[in-house]
């Protein structure tokens, strides 16, 4: 026969206690952790709303000065005959490409070539492919 030991409830009532302490522990830990966790991302997401504010900005500011380009060209370049013609249809072209950046900003762009996208599947998936390749070949020269 096996000599029996018996357990000392003074023992147990010890490791009950330590075990509780970690499971405090360790749910302390995990609520400090989930807090930690939602600060970064409000701050990730406060940091994306103001990148993105700028980036819209930005865009705005260029089709400003995309205009003014088109204003600057109209008045010093050529205004008569076919040289006059030529400086006027770029100049246009320029002053609405200007506008449509300062108008539309990022976003609106955005929507745009989404729409494209969605309208013209198969060139758009084209259009991508030949990128990727050339993107591919450049980079492994």
């Amino acid at each position: 026969m096996q000599p029996t030991t018996k357990k000392d409830p003074m023992q147990n009532k010890d490791a009950q206690h330590h075990t509780d302490k970690a499971k405090d522990a360790m749910h302390t830990a995990t609520d400090a952790a989930k807090d930690a966790a939602s600060q970064v991302g409000q701050a990730v997401s406060s940091a994306a709303g103001t990148v993105g504010r700028k980036a819209e900005d930005w865009t705005a500011a260029a089709g400003q000065k995309v205009e003014n380009l088109a204003d600057t060209l109209r008045h010093s370049g050529p205004d008569k005959g076919m040289l006059g013609k030529a400086n006027e249809a770029l100049a246009e072209g320029i002053e609405r490409t200007g506008e449509y950046l300062h108008e539309k900003r990022l976003s609106g762009m955005m929507d745009d070539m989404t729409d494209l996208i969605k309208r013209n599947p198969i060139p758009a998936l084209l259009v991508g492919l030949g990128i990727g390749y050339l993107l591919g070949k450049s980079l492994r020269s």
